[in-house]
């Protein structure tokens, strides 16, 4: 069964088109070492939690929104390959581009995928 790498991170309002310029570039790239889908969200209903939250999770402040995201890959050894190589290409390489949003309040996690239908 699939794979997938799911992302849940925070970017500024403002910097949404960067974002999904990003994003789309992104997708070309793992897609070209093997990922099926990259489906990338822009938060619309996500409230602030009591106890836990997407927005808790990422320290999301006020002038950002949560963006949650998932690569499916079909399935893991793909995907350590794939993630790999995708990190080494050159078109990740470019350190004058700072990312459109703070990686380190990204999470991130693989999983396998139990149920599909």
């Amino acid at each position: 069964m699939d794979y997938v790498d799911g992302f849940v991170l925070a970017v500024e309002k403002t910097r949404k088109q960067e974002y999904i310029d990003f994003a789309t570039e992104c997708a070309k790239v793992f897609k070209e070492y093997g990922a099926l889908s990259v489906i990338e969200c822009w938060g619309d209903d996500v409230p602030e939690g009591e106890l836990t939250s997407f927005p808790m999770a990422v320290k999301c402040k006020e002038d950002e929104v949560v963006c949650f995201s998932w690569i499916t890959w079909p399935d893991k050894a793909t995907r350590d390959k794939g993630m790999e190589a995708a990190m080494q290409d050159p078109s990740f390489s470019n350190e004058d581009t700072p990312l459109p949003f703070d990686g380190k309040r990204m999470i991130f996690g693989g999983f396998n995928m139990i149920v599909r239908e």
